[in-house]
């Protein structure tokens, strides 16, 4: 197993539970897209898997080089040009100066944006800025992907661009991913499995297995968002009472 969750809780102070109760177990290579209501828990949880809050209760095991982030906001260096924010990355992970740049360029080739390599990110779209973020955390090679909405603010045509280029790598490199999305369609797209949070406190309250047929046909991927978006408007309506 790549990640295994047990009984796992977190409160911030005296405040109320944020997640209690988790449980889950993601194989090694797997990728999983986690959904949920606003609030219910998917950040926190993400931040507990990468190691930046520690759990109130539960167990937690992970990859023993721990995990790579990319959050929504790709937050790269403006003075910095695609190639030095991969670079800076490596060299915060001791990488040597005569392997950065050929690793950098390896990194960029992956995310098909070499061309880009000398641009600085304000001369970049909103979609290659994203493939710029991914190449770095690309470049600290750990097995572990975890990616908070990471095509969010994306209008839906690049979106979709991202997501083919994001299954390729996936399939190229055998990380693990853990996908949290607010869209579901996004979830069944990506997913091998999605996974359900409950409204606070969060847990793991449902999860859907996505099959070939859903990968393949569309009538067969509408029939499953439908399905975990009811379940997922259940959530909703229940935080909001």
């Amino acid at each position: 197993m790549s990640v295994v969750l047990e009984n796992l809780g977190k409160r911030f102070g005296d405040g109320p539970a944020v997640l209690d109760g988790v449980n889950a177990r993601i194989a090694r290579g797997e990728f999983v897209a986690l959904v949920g209501a606003s609030g219910c828990g998917k950040s926190t949880l993400l931040n507990i898997i990468a190691g930046l809050e520690r759990p109130s209760v539960g167990a937690l095991e992970v990859p023993a080089d721990g995990a790579a982030f990319m959050f929504q906001d790709a937050a790269l260096y403006p003075w910095l040009t695609a190639r030095g924010n991969v670079e800076l990355a490596l060299k915060l992970r001791g990488v040597d100066n005569a392997t950065r740049r050929s690793r950098a360029m390896e990194l960029l080739e992956l995310v098909h944006l070499a061309e880009a390599a000398d641009k600085r990110p304000h001369e970049l779209s909103g979609g290659m800025r994203q493939r710029v973020a991914l190449a770095r955390a690309l470049s600290q090679a750990r097995q572990l992907l975890l990616m908070d909405e990471p095509f969010a603010a994306l209008d839906a045509i690049t979106r979709d661009l991202l997501h083919e280029e994001l299954e390729r790598i996936w399939r190229e490199t055998g990380c693990t991913i853990i996908f949290v999305t607010h869209n579901v369609r996004e979830a069944v797209r990506l997913g091998q499995r999605v996974l359900l949070l409950s409204s606070r406190p969060g847990r793991v309250v449902r999860e859907w297995t996505v099959g070939p047929e859903a990968k393949s046909d569309a009538a067969a991927a509408a029939a499953l968002t439908g399905q975990v978006t009811t379940r997922l408007r259940e959530e909703i309506r229940r935080h909001g009472k």
